[in-house]
Protein backbone atom coordinates (compact mmCIF):
# COMPACT_ATOMS: atom_id res chain seq x y z
CA UNK A 1 0.00 0.00 0.00
CA UNK A 2 1.99 3.22 -1.28
CA UNK A 3 0.51 5.66 1.34
CA UNK A 4 2.57 8.43 2.11
CA UNK A 5 2.87 11.20 4.71
CA UNK A 6 4.45 14.54 3.97
CA UNK A 7 7.25 16.08 6.21
CA UNK A 8 5.58 19.98 5.58
CA UNK A 9 7.12 23.03 7.63
CA UNK A 10 8.99 26.73 7.29
CA UNK A 11 12.12 26.84 5.76
CA UNK A 12 14.94 26.08 8.47
CA UNK A 13 12.65 24.37 10.47
CA UNK A 14 14.58 20.73 10.79
CA UNK A 15 12.53 19.36 8.17
CA UNK A 16 15.21 18.02 5.95
CA UNK A 17 17.21 17.02 9.15
CA UNK A 18 14.52 14.99 10.34
CA UNK A 19 13.62 13.39 6.71
CA UNK A 20 17.79 12.30 6.69
CA UNK A 21 17.05 10.25 9.82
CA UNK A 22 14.18 8.58 8.66
CA UNK A 23 15.09 7.66 5.44
CA UNK A 24 18.79 6.52 3.55
CA UNK A 25 16.99 8.89 0.68
CA UNK A 26 19.26 12.01 1.98
CA UNK A 27 17.93 15.13 1.22
CA UNK A 28 20.08 18.28 1.62
CA UNK A 29 20.64 19.48 5.23
CA UNK A 30 22.01 23.26 5.26
CA UNK A 31 21.31 26.69 7.30
CA UNK A 32 19.34 28.56 4.19
CA UNK A 33 15.80 28.19 2.90
CA UNK A 34 14.38 26.00 0.44
CA UNK A 35 17.62 23.61 0.17
CA UNK A 36 15.16 21.13 -0.64
CA UNK A 37 13.45 21.79 -3.87
CA UNK A 38 12.07 18.87 -5.44
CA UNK A 39 9.99 16.48 -3.21
CA UNK A 40 12.73 13.98 -1.46
CA UNK A 41 11.06 10.27 -1.03
CA UNK A 42 11.93 7.82 1.47
CA UNK A 43 10.46 4.17 2.40
CA UNK A 44 10.78 3.98 5.44
CA UNK A 45 10.60 0.72 7.86
CA UNK A 46 8.22 0.26 10.49
CA UNK A 47 9.82 -0.77 13.41
CA UNK A 48 7.85 -3.75 14.77
CA UNK A 49 9.03 -6.02 17.73
CA UNK A 50 6.54 -8.35 16.70
CA UNK A 51 7.96 -9.15 13.77
CA UNK A 52 11.35 -9.76 15.30
CA UNK A 53 9.99 -12.28 17.98
CA UNK A 54 7.99 -14.50 14.92
CA UNK A 55 11.56 -14.58 12.90
CA UNK A 56 13.63 -15.64 15.91
CA UNK A 57 10.42 -18.43 16.56
CA UNK A 58 10.37 -19.67 13.10
CA UNK A 59 13.87 -18.75 11.53
CA UNK A 60 12.95 -18.06 7.91
CA UNK A 61 14.89 -17.78 4.81
CA UNK A 62 13.85 -14.10 4.71
CA UNK A 63 11.93 -11.00 6.96
CA UNK A 64 9.82 -8.78 5.36
CA UNK A 65 8.79 -5.35 7.50
CA UNK A 66 5.88 -3.11 6.41
CA UNK A 67 6.82 0.09 5.03
CA UNK A 68 5.34 3.60 4.56
CA UNK A 69 6.79 6.13 2.70
CA UNK A 70 7.62 10.03 3.63
CA UNK A 71 8.10 12.44 1.53
CA UNK A 72 9.93 15.71 2.30
CA UNK A 73 8.26 18.68 0.68
CA UNK A 74 10.14 21.77 -0.03
CA UNK A 75 9.24 24.96 2.39
CA UNK A 76 6.66 27.37 2.25
CA UNK A 77 6.06 31.06 2.35
CA UNK A 78 3.73 33.63 2.89
CA UNK A 79 1.48 33.96 -0.36
CA UNK A 80 2.28 30.43 -1.50
CA UNK A 81 -1.98 29.98 -1.91
CA UNK A 82 -1.35 32.67 -4.76
CA UNK A 83 1.95 30.78 -6.56
CA UNK A 84 4.72 33.30 -4.04
CA UNK A 85 7.90 31.27 -3.66
CA UNK A 86 7.95 27.39 -4.79
CA UNK A 87 3.69 27.40 -4.03
CA UNK A 88 1.85 26.16 -6.78
CA UNK A 89 4.61 23.30 -6.23
CA UNK A 90 4.83 22.83 -2.54
CA UNK A 91 0.46 22.96 -2.57
CA UNK A 92 0.18 20.04 -5.66
CA UNK A 93 3.10 17.71 -3.38
CA UNK A 94 1.13 17.80 -0.38
CA UNK A 95 -2.03 16.83 -2.15
CA UNK A 96 -0.41 13.86 -3.18
CA UNK A 97 0.15 12.99 -0.22
CA UNK A 98 -1.89 10.48 2.59
CA UNK A 99 -1.61 12.76 5.76
CA UNK A 100 0.59 15.67 6.49
CA UNK A 101 3.63 15.58 9.47
CA UNK A 102 3.96 19.27 10.25
CA UNK A 103 6.98 20.22 11.86
CA UNK A 104 7.45 23.06 13.89
CA UNK A 105 11.02 24.59 15.27
CA UNK A 106 10.24 24.74 19.30
CA UNK A 107 13.99 25.68 20.20
CA UNK A 108 16.06 28.99 20.24
CA UNK A 109 19.36 29.33 18.53
CA UNK A 110 21.06 32.10 16.69
CA UNK A 111 23.34 29.97 14.48
CA UNK A 112 20.10 28.43 12.41
CA UNK A 113 18.59 31.19 10.74
CA UNK A 114 14.92 31.67 11.06
CA UNK A 115 12.94 32.85 7.62
CA UNK A 116 10.65 35.37 9.31
CA UNK A 117 13.10 36.43 12.21
CA UNK A 118 12.50 35.49 15.16
CA UNK A 119 10.82 31.53 16.95
CA UNK A 120 6.92 31.64 17.11
CA UNK A 121 5.75 27.75 16.37
CA UNK A 122 2.29 28.86 16.61
CA UNK A 123 2.94 31.91 14.13
CA UNK A 124 5.04 29.29 11.97
CA UNK A 125 1.74 26.85 12.01
CA UNK A 126 -0.73 29.55 10.99
CA UNK A 127 1.43 30.88 8.27
CA UNK A 128 0.98 26.89 6.81
CA UNK A 129 -2.37 26.85 8.16
CA UNK A 130 -3.85 29.99 6.33
CA UNK A 131 -1.97 29.11 3.12
CA UNK A 132 -3.33 25.70 2.73
CA UNK A 133 -7.22 26.91 3.94
CA UNK A 134 -7.03 29.63 1.38
CA UNK A 135 -6.21 27.19 -1.68
CA UNK A 136 -8.77 24.94 0.09
CA UNK A 137 -11.25 27.92 0.03
CA UNK A 138 -10.74 28.39 -3.83
CA UNK A 139 -11.35 24.41 -4.80
CA UNK A 140 -14.38 24.59 -2.66
CA UNK A 141 -15.59 27.98 -4.53
CA UNK A 142 -15.27 26.21 -8.26
CA UNK A 143 -17.36 23.15 -6.50
CA UNK A 144 -19.86 25.70 -5.40
CA UNK A 145 -20.24 27.60 -8.52
CA UNK A 146 -20.20 24.29 -10.76
CA UNK A 147 -23.35 22.76 -8.20
CA UNK A 148 -25.00 25.95 -7.13
CA UNK A 149 -27.33 25.88 -10.14
CA UNK A 150 -28.20 22.08 -10.11
CA UNK A 151 -28.83 22.41 -6.63
CA UNK A 152 -31.21 25.54 -6.86
CA UNK A 153 -33.39 24.59 -9.94
CA UNK A 154 -32.84 20.89 -10.84
CA UNK A 155 -34.05 17.73 -8.95
CA UNK A 156 -30.61 16.65 -8.80
CA UNK A 157 -30.47 15.26 -4.73
CA UNK A 158 -26.54 14.86 -4.77
CA UNK A 159 -26.22 18.47 -6.18
CA UNK A 160 -28.02 19.33 -3.11
CA UNK A 161 -26.20 17.92 -0.35
CA UNK A 162 -22.82 18.77 -2.00
CA UNK A 163 -23.48 22.54 -2.43
CA UNK A 164 -24.89 22.45 0.99
CA UNK A 165 -21.65 20.47 2.69
CA UNK A 166 -19.69 22.78 0.59
CA UNK A 167 -20.99 25.84 1.99
CA UNK A 168 -20.53 24.54 5.15
CA UNK A 169 -16.93 23.42 4.79
CA UNK A 170 -16.50 27.18 2.61
CA UNK A 171 -17.80 28.97 6.33
CA UNK A 172 -15.26 26.95 8.00
CA UNK A 173 -12.52 27.79 6.03
CA UNK A 174 -13.59 31.57 6.06
CA UNK A 175 -13.63 31.33 9.51
CA UNK A 176 -9.75 30.28 9.52
CA UNK A 177 -10.53 26.60 10.54
CA UNK A 178 -9.24 24.07 9.01
CA UNK A 179 -11.66 21.18 7.06
CA UNK A 180 -10.82 18.34 9.49
CA UNK A 181 -12.28 19.98 12.50
CA UNK A 182 -15.70 20.99 10.41
CA UNK A 183 -19.23 20.18 11.80
CA UNK A 184 -19.66 17.67 8.71
CA UNK A 185 -20.88 13.34 9.40
CA UNK A 186 -18.29 10.78 7.48
CA UNK A 187 -21.34 10.78 5.23
CA UNK A 188 -20.75 14.35 4.25
CA UNK A 189 -17.06 13.89 3.55
CA UNK A 190 -17.88 11.61 0.58
CA UNK A 191 -19.83 14.66 -1.02
CA UNK A 192 -15.89 16.77 -1.02
CA UNK A 193 -13.45 13.36 -1.06
CA UNK A 194 -13.28 14.71 -5.20
CA UNK A 195 -11.64 17.62 -3.94
CA UNK A 196 -8.92 16.01 -2.03
CA UNK A 197 -8.73 19.22 0.11
CA UNK A 198 -5.20 19.83 1.75
CA UNK A 199 -6.73 20.77 5.15
CA UNK A 200 -9.02 17.59 5.37
CA UNK A 201 -5.89 15.27 5.50
CA UNK A 202 -4.77 14.13 9.53
CA UNK A 203 -1.94 15.91 10.51
CA UNK A 204 0.40 14.98 13.56
CA UNK A 205 2.45 18.14 14.88
CA UNK A 206 6.41 17.34 15.69
CA UNK A 207 7.82 20.41 17.94
CA UNK A 208 11.33 19.98 16.98
CA UNK A 209 13.43 21.21 20.16
CA UNK A 210 16.94 21.36 21.71
CA UNK A 211 18.68 18.24 23.78
CA UNK A 212 17.45 19.58 26.86
CA UNK A 213 13.94 20.06 26.07
CA UNK A 214 13.25 16.21 24.54
CA UNK A 215 12.49 14.71 27.77
CA UNK A 216 10.10 17.55 29.26
CA UNK A 217 9.32 19.68 26.29
CA UNK A 218 9.44 23.93 26.72
CA UNK A 219 7.31 26.62 26.69
CA UNK A 220 7.31 26.72 22.70
CA UNK A 221 5.73 22.93 23.17
CA UNK A 222 2.67 24.10 25.71
CA UNK A 223 2.17 26.72 22.86
CA UNK A 224 1.40 24.23 20.66
CA UNK A 225 -0.23 21.65 22.31
CA UNK A 226 -2.91 24.93 23.67
CA UNK A 227 -2.97 25.54 19.89
CA UNK A 228 -4.08 22.01 18.56
CA UNK A 229 -6.08 20.99 20.97
CA UNK A 230 -9.21 21.32 19.29
CA UNK A 231 -7.81 19.22 16.52
CA UNK A 232 -7.71 15.82 17.70
CA UNK A 233 -3.76 15.62 16.59
CA UNK A 234 -1.65 13.85 17.92
CA UNK A 235 2.09 16.11 19.07
CA UNK A 236 5.08 14.69 19.09
CA UNK A 237 8.08 16.36 21.19
CA UNK A 238 11.87 15.26 18.86
CA UNK A 239 15.00 16.57 18.77
CA UNK A 240 15.82 16.91 14.75
CA UNK A 241 19.70 17.24 16.23
CA UNK A 242 19.87 14.34 18.57
CA UNK A 243 18.50 12.19 15.96
CA UNK A 244 20.74 12.85 13.47
CA UNK A 245 23.81 11.92 15.89
CA UNK A 246 21.98 8.85 16.78
CA UNK A 247 21.97 7.86 12.98
CA UNK A 248 25.28 9.00 12.83
CA UNK A 249 25.99 5.65 15.19
CA UNK A 250 27.25 2.38 13.43
CA UNK A 251 25.45 -0.48 16.02
CA UNK A 252 22.01 -0.60 17.82
CA UNK A 253 24.15 -1.31 20.57
CA UNK A 254 25.97 2.38 20.11
CA UNK A 255 22.51 3.85 19.44
CA UNK A 256 21.06 2.25 22.47
CA UNK A 257 23.27 3.33 25.06
CA UNK A 258 23.09 6.69 23.46
CA UNK A 259 19.71 6.77 24.27
CA UNK A 260 20.42 5.62 27.43
CA UNK A 261 22.96 8.63 28.66
CA UNK A 262 20.39 10.56 27.34
CA UNK A 263 17.62 8.88 29.35
CA UNK A 264 15.70 7.72 26.57
CA UNK A 265 14.13 4.23 25.60
CA UNK A 266 13.88 4.32 22.20
CA UNK A 267 14.51 7.37 19.58
CA UNK A 268 12.58 9.97 18.74
CA UNK A 269 12.46 8.62 14.77
CA UNK A 270 10.88 5.30 15.95
CA UNK A 271 8.23 7.06 17.43
CA UNK A 272 7.50 9.17 14.33
CA UNK A 273 7.50 6.55 12.36
CA UNK A 274 4.59 4.46 14.91
CA UNK A 275 2.69 7.72 15.21
CA UNK A 276 2.78 8.23 10.77
CA UNK A 277 1.15 4.83 11.01
CA UNK A 278 -1.53 5.58 13.04
CA UNK A 279 -2.01 9.06 11.44
CA UNK A 280 -2.44 6.60 8.25
CA UNK A 281 -5.11 4.65 10.05
CA UNK A 282 -3.13 0.80 9.14
CA UNK A 283 -3.02 -2.42 11.36
CA UNK A 284 -0.50 -5.10 10.48
CA UNK A 285 -0.56 -8.69 9.85
CA UNK A 286 1.63 -11.11 9.69
CA UNK A 287 2.10 -14.33 7.62
CA UNK A 288 4.71 -16.41 8.83
CA UNK A 289 6.54 -19.38 7.17
CA UNK A 290 10.11 -20.71 7.35
CA UNK A 291 10.42 -19.17 3.47
CA UNK A 292 9.55 -15.94 4.68
CA UNK A 293 8.10 -13.76 7.52
CA UNK A 294 6.65 -11.06 6.41
CA UNK A 295 4.43 -7.55 7.78
CA UNK A 296 1.47 -6.87 5.74
CA UNK A 297 0.16 -3.35 5.60
CA UNK A 298 -3.86 -2.72 5.77
CA UNK A 299 -6.17 -0.33 6.83
CA UNK A 300 -8.11 -0.95 9.79
CA UNK A 301 -11.37 -2.45 9.65
CA UNK A 302 -10.08 -4.50 6.64
CA UNK A 303 -12.26 -7.66 5.94
CA UNK A 304 -10.46 -11.29 5.30
CA UNK A 305 -10.86 -10.86 1.89
CA UNK A 306 -9.63 -7.05 1.41
CA UNK A 307 -6.26 -8.43 3.41
CA UNK A 308 -5.29 -11.36 0.80
CA UNK A 309 -6.07 -8.72 -1.72
CA UNK A 310 -3.14 -6.88 -0.06
CA UNK A 311 -0.88 -9.97 -0.98
CA UNK A 312 -2.66 -10.35 -4.53
CA UNK A 313 -5.80 -9.36 -6.19
CA UNK A 314 -6.18 -13.30 -6.82
CA UNK A 315 -6.62 -13.90 -3.58
CA UNK A 316 -9.29 -11.53 -2.69
CA UNK A 317 -11.26 -12.72 -6.51
CA UNK A 318 -10.69 -16.47 -5.56
CA UNK A 319 -10.85 -15.85 -1.63
CA UNK A 320 -12.81 -19.33 0.19
CA UNK A 321 -11.19 -18.58 3.58
CA UNK A 322 -8.41 -17.60 6.44
CA UNK A 323 -6.57 -19.59 9.00
CA UNK A 324 -6.03 -17.30 11.69
CA UNK A 325 -3.83 -17.31 14.83
CA UNK A 326 -3.29 -14.72 17.40
CA UNK A 327 0.15 -13.61 17.89
CA UNK A 328 0.24 -13.36 21.88
CA UNK A 329 -1.15 -17.30 21.05
CA UNK A 330 1.97 -17.95 18.74
CA UNK A 331 4.29 -16.76 20.90
CA UNK A 332 3.16 -18.14 23.52
CA UNK A 333 3.04 -21.84 22.11
CA UNK A 334 6.49 -21.06 19.78
CA UNK A 335 5.01 -22.35 16.32
CA UNK A 336 2.32 -22.98 14.27
CA UNK A 337 1.82 -26.70 14.60
CA UNK A 338 1.70 -26.08 18.76
CA UNK A 339 -1.30 -23.81 18.26
CA UNK A 340 -3.26 -25.90 15.82
CA UNK A 341 -2.52 -28.63 18.12
CA UNK A 342 -4.21 -26.93 21.29
CA UNK A 343 -6.76 -25.58 18.66
CA UNK A 344 -5.30 -21.98 18.76
CA UNK A 345 -6.00 -22.04 14.87
CA UNK A 346 -9.57 -20.46 13.87
CA UNK A 347 -11.29 -20.86 10.36
CA UNK A 348 -12.53 -17.32 9.39
CA UNK A 349 -14.75 -16.28 6.27
CA UNK A 350 -15.43 -12.92 4.37
CA UNK A 351 -16.91 -11.27 7.09
CA UNK A 352 -14.07 -11.96 9.47
CA UNK A 353 -12.65 -7.89 10.34
CA UNK A 354 -8.65 -8.26 10.64
CA UNK A 355 -7.17 -7.79 14.22
CA UNK A 356 -3.98 -6.17 14.17
CA UNK A 357 -1.12 -8.62 14.98
CA UNK A 358 -3.19 -11.70 13.19
CA UNK A 359 -1.11 -14.70 11.94
CA UNK A 360 -3.30 -15.46 8.66
CA UNK A 361 -2.79 -17.88 6.01
CA UNK A 362 -5.14 -17.93 2.59
CA UNK A 363 -6.86 -20.41 1.03
CA UNK A 364 -8.26 -19.17 -2.32
CA UNK A 365 -9.09 -20.57 -5.77
CA UNK A 366 -8.98 -18.80 -9.14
Amino acid sequence: MALQCGIVGLPNVGKSTLFNCLSNAKAQAANFPFCTIEPNVGVITVPDVRLTKLAELVKPNKVQPNTIEIVDIAGLVKGASKGEGLGNQFLGNIRATSAIIHVLRCFDDNNVIHVDGSVDPIRDKEIIDTELQLKDLETVVKKIQKVEKMAKTGGDKDAKKAFEVCTIVKAHLESGKSVRTAPITEEDKEYIADLFLLTAKPVLYVCNVDEKSVINGNQYVERVKEAVKDENAEVLVISAQIEAEIASLDSYEERQMFLEDLGLSESGVTKLIQAAYRLLNLATYFTAGVQEVRAWTITQGFTAPQAAGVIHTDFEKGFIRAEVIKYLDFTTLGSEAACKEAGKLSVEGKSYVVEDGDIMHFRFNV
